[in-house]
């Protein structure tokens, strides 16, 4: 049975990676592909594991507005959320197994070996880590053999650091050269974009980091060649430094009267029941829901007018470029280079919400950067949009993302290169 090593490396760009000198990875040449538009974690994810656009995957973003509950919802890890078969559907059928070491929206995949951070969200305040597996036993297996938990907060927060991936990489390294290794494993190494997005792509700590993910996946290529494997890896975006600011499409709304909120205790909340239109953030896109129809040409025109957006695309213009689902909203913004979109609808920080200060992935109705650093105590997260220094998020010409193989994989774009990854598993 052949096997293979996929590997997703976040904020992977090229120009970055060759601009400060990684060329190669254990003798395999970086070059450059086009990422799958938005270019954004989950979206890259779903591309892969189905070598379809967002359009017909459905996951256009890392969070989606339910428009039946009124609710958005952000990096939730539901397995169904991605649409269409699998690239490893006729491999796995012929006998095949298959291995997802820490993707989004992995909860229920149809995989043999599958681990995922899971914590439990403590009813009285906080959380108690973990890592959801199949086998159950697996997670434990692999704490074992790197000897020490998973660490939660270098994953995600103002502690999330490179220490994450070496985690990772340590725990993939241990499952190839298991006697039941899976013949396909795909891996997520998520270090490298945190200081990207804190410092930008030229900081000494990003530098310092991208240093740290070639060590890691020189020695996942070793791992790989030990144990039978070939070996990719890519990036799913690349970052790209900020240099006009945020974007409040929500401020935006609210001033006109299309966006409501509720007051409780000073602090204002959205109240979707009322409001007319919504933007969830994400990076640089925005999906815009307008609660009503008749309302859709004036949002059009509020959003238009700000600076920094660069598009606001209908589902005609949608279709275009492949992400007319449902849950891409009724309007996408895209934001001009340089900017993105913060989802704060208020400018008093008085009225920021209960939970805009803190760690809250789940119930802040937009991504918010600002989990990266502490705020004005270690207990709380940073409000100050201005200290974000790098993004993503668009695709096309100075965007690209790195590509790496053992293998002479030819195409150029993401989508292109899931389908390739399936016609040689097949």
């Amino acid at each position: 049975m052949k096997k293979l090593l996929v590997i997703q490396t976040a904020g992977l760009g090229y120009a970055f990676a060759t601009r400060h000198g990684v060329s190669s990875v254990n003798g395999s040449a970086l070059r450059p592909i086009q990422p799958v538009f938005p270019a954004l974690t989950c979206t890259a994810q779903a591309t892969l594991r189905t070598g379809l656009p967002p359009a017909q995957h459905g996951m256009v973003a890392n969070g989606f507005f339910d428009t039946l509950l009124r609710k958005p919802w952000f990096w939730e890890q539901s397995s169904s959320l991605v649409g269409g078969p699998r690239i490893w559907d006729a491999f796995r059928a012929r006998g095949g197994t298959v291995g997802l070491a820490f993707f989004q929206q992995s909860l229920g995949e149809s995989v043999d070996q599958l681990v995922s951070p899971a914590p439990v969200h403590k009813h009285g305040g906080g959380i108690i880590m973990g890592c959801y597996s199949q086998p159950p036993a697996l997670y434990p297996q692999l704490a074992k053999a790197v000897r020490s938990p998973f660490r939660l907060s270098h994953y995600w927060g103002p502690l999330a650091s490179v220490k994450s991936s070496e985690w990772i990489a340590d725990a993939v390294t241990g499952l190839l050269a298991a006697s039941d290794a899976p013949d396909l494993c795909l891996a997520y190494l998520p270090g490298l974009d945190y200081d990207l997005q804190r410092f930008g792509p030229d900081h000494p700590k990003s530098v310092r980091a991208l240093q740290t993910v070639r060590a890691e996946l020189e020695r996942l290529f070793a791992a790989a060649r030990a144990n039978g494997y070939e070996a990719a890896a890519f990036g799913d975006y690349a970052i790209s430094p900020v240099t006009r600011g945020p974007v409040f499409p929500n401020r935006a709304l609210r001033e006109a009267g299309l966006f409501a909120v509720r007051q409780v205790r000073g602090m204002s909340y959205p109240d979707f029941y009322q409001s007319r239109a919504f933007a969830l953030t994400d990076h640089q896109v925005a999906m815009v829901t307008c609660f009503d129809a008749s309302a859709q040409p004036r949002v059009a025109d509020t959003l238009r007018s700000l600076d920094g957006v660069a598009q606001v695309l209908d589902k005609t213009r949608q279709a275009a470029l492949g992400v007319d689902h449902p849950r891409a909203g009724d309007l996408l913004l895209v934001a001009e280079p340089g900017a993105w979109f913060a989802y704060p609808w208020w400018d008093d920080p008085r009225e920021a919400p209960d939970y805009a200060a803190h760690v809250d992935i789940h119930n802040k109705p937009g991504y918010d950067p600002g989990e990266l650093f502490f705020g004005r105590t270690p207990f709380q997260t940073c409000l100050d949009t201005t200290r974000i220094k790098g993004t993503h998020g668009l695709a096309g010409a100075g965007h690209e993302t790195a590509f790496l193989s053992t293998l002479p994989f030819k195409s150029d774009t993401l989508q292109g290169l899931a389908c390739d990854f399936r016609d040689w598993l097949a």
